[in-house]
């Protein structure tokens, strides 16, 4: 990790339009928080536009080689022989205990060459696991810069832009192809829960990709966002963050900090009849007995709320940025877990929360106490369980009209 951050290969853009001066680290790398002082309009702009993120940090690899498919086989819980060239799997990678070290995605780019996505650095653990294997795995990640092209209106923008076949590229499928002159590789993927695209580029021919985008997405609104207005929508589409939902199994300092695919609601992730994988064995023990916890979604009863803030003479109000700081939730006055991101949906008018709860409080239905501080006094307010994502639209997956 560096002692101070750098700029991506974007920052000479993001940072002129960062009026707010909100910039965090991610990486090493400065990351906007939110471009305007406040973070609205790159949100309204996922959801009803088109917003243009710098995904850059992101930890990239490629896995090339005759037993390029064994190797990720062997990390990954899903199976990779499933997994067809031009075709992007989101899944975990666990320790030998099971627990997930880090989740990201896995791009069959070619036959035997794998593009592999990271939030924390794993080259260490995927090189540990290619010994015997005729196998090479490549650090990339300052060589590709990254952009997530997000909203309704991003695959009009983008067949503006490049002569790839943006109309009939299906969810998490990528293709190849020109943007500003310069060869990119596009995947139907993002972290927003709406529909969008993750642009793949040169480093070094990053900004000219970035402009053509900007250039041509003038007349459809399109707006940079920051991670103040990502951090909200990823809520929205339930999708976790790790060192804020989940802790790495590698940075855990006790045994209850660490995760289970299972224990995230990620069952659909794990293919259990493949060839073994790292923690399959234990996995297979926790398949049969069930996870004694789950990560779930909340919906908080916004009108006990209100009567709270009503009771000493204030207005209501929530943080417009979505919370990470970790609040109990109780059933009949015991804790039985603790939401861990919550935030105010702009589009669906709740309060929401993704949360840790234990077995058998985990249902959709199941109601629940959150704890909410007024004045500072703490009380319990109704919540209930319910599945996610919270925000699922159709366009998401459908093919673009």
């Amino acid at each position: 990790m560096r002692a101070v951050p750098i700029g991506t290969a974007l920052h000479e853009r993001t940072a002129a339009l960062c009026e707010s001066l909100n910039f965090r680290e991610w990486s090493g790398y400065y990351a906007v928080s939110s471009f305007e002082v406040h973070h609205d309009h790159e949100y309204s702009a996922i959801r009803h536009a088109a917003a243009v993120i710098d995904v850059s940090p992101l930890y990239k690899y490629r896995v090339s080689g005759t037993d390029a498919v064994e190797l990720v086989n062997r990390v990954i819980t899903r199976d990779v022989h499933r997994l067809a060239v031009g075709q992007v799997y989101y899944t975990p990678w666990c320790d030998e205990h099971g627990k997930v070290i880090d989740d990201g995605t896995v791009t069959r780019v070619e036959e035997n060459v794998f593009r592999w996505t990271a939030a924390d650095p794993s080259l260490r653990w995927f090189v540990q696991n290619s010994t015997g294997l005729d196998v090479a795995v490549h650090d990339m990640s300052d060589q590709v810069a990254a952009l997530a092209l997000q909203g309704p209106a991003s695959a009009a923008i983008l067949s503006r832009v490049t002569s790839a076949d943006i109309a009939g590229l299906k969810y998490f499928r990528m293709t190849t192809g020109t943007i500003g002159g310069v060869p990119v590789e596009i995947s139907r993927t993002g972290y927003t829960g709406d529909l969008g695209y993750e642009i793949w580029m040169p480093w070094h021919s990053a900004l000219a990709v970035w402009d053509a985008l900007i250039e041509e997405g003038r007349s459809f609104a399109i707006c940079p966002a920051g991670m103040l207005a990502l951090d909200v929508a990823r809520t929205e589409a339930g999708l976790l963050l790790i060192d804020v939902d989940f802790q790495s199994s590698q940075k855990a300092v006790i045994p209850s900090q660490t995760y289970s695919p299972y224990e995230m609601g990620l069952d659909r992730l794990v293919t259990l009849d493949k060839a073994p994988f790292v923690g399959r064995d234990a996995l297979v023990r926790e398949h049969a007995s069930g996870p004694p916890r789950r990560i779930v979604g909340l919906e908080v009863r916004w009108p006990a709320i209100e009567r709270l803030y009503d009771r000493v003479g204030l207005p209501p109000e929530m943080p417009a940025a979505a919370s990470r700081v970790a609040v109990p939730v109780y059933v009949r006055g015991r804790q039985i877990g603790r939401a861990t991101t919550t935030t105010w949906s702009p589009t669906l008018k709740k309060l929401i929360a993704l949360a840790t709860v234990t077995a058998p409080h985990t249902a959709p239905g199941t109601e629940v106490q959150f704890e909410i501080t007024v004045d500072a006094v703490r009380h319990h307010v109704p919540a209930t369980v319910v599945r996610t994502p919270f925000f699922n639209p159709l366009r998401k997956t459908a093919l673009p009209a």
